[in-house]
């Protein structure tokens, strides 16, 4: 390639650097779902070691926030007004989901994952150290209840009115410009068939 190619292709290059990294290592597969026991694996991480249960995934941010593990101070700010004090308080901050893996439930440590089917077609995980499904979490299975809508007085009440029809418009403007565009059509026709 000539230097003129090298160059351009640079100049059209984005900057990786620029680029946030969740656009550059984004996983295809979550392996980790709410619920599961985790152990950290980063081995600079101050909580190296350390297991607990994850109480949510952020996915768009690639984070998970486990339970009892890398808890850190954080400041609430007071209110003069309500009459309520700053305080300081602990809780757990989010760590990146690559700096921790599933516990094996046979072993206890951390292991990798792969998935398999049962002979009944179900999709499982399996753990690559000891080979032993790791079942997902039954707190998946509970999901919070949907707000109920309260009944109101401008609510139908009788069956009859939910069929009936309230709308009654008038014809629309396109029906209305298709008219006058047949029109001029219907017009321009005449004229030319007749000189």
């Amino acid at each position: 390639m000539s230097g003129r190619v090298k160059l351009m292709e640079t100049l059209m290059r984005p900057n990786r650097s620029k680029l946030k990294r969740t656009l550059l290592h984004k996983p295809s597969r979550w392996n980790i779902v709410r619920g599961d026991t985790v152990q950290v694996i980063q081995r600079n991480h101050p909580e190296y070691g350390k297991q607990g249960v994850v109480s949510q995934v952020m996915r768009d941010k690639m984070r998970v926030i486990v339970e009892g593990v890398n808890i850190a101070p954080r400041r609430i700010k007071g209110d003069a007004e309500r009459g309520t004090k700053g305080q300081t308080i602990m809780s757990e901050r989010s760590i990146h989901y690559s700096n921790v893996n599933l516990v094996d439930p046979v072993t206890g440590f951390p292991t990798k994952v792969t998935y398999s089917f049962l002979d009944d077609g179900t999709k499982v995980r399996i753990s690559k150290r000891s080979g032993a499904i790791i079942p997902k979490p039954d707190i998946l299975t509970q999901r919070p209840p949907k707000n109920l809508i309260a009944s109101k007085e401008s609510d139908t009440v009788n069956d009859d009115d939910v069929w009936g029809e309230t709308y009654v418009g008038g014809p629309s403007k396109w029906a209305a410009m298709r008219e006058e565009l047949l029109k001029t059509l219907d017009e321009r026709a005449t004229t030319t068939t007749s000189s």
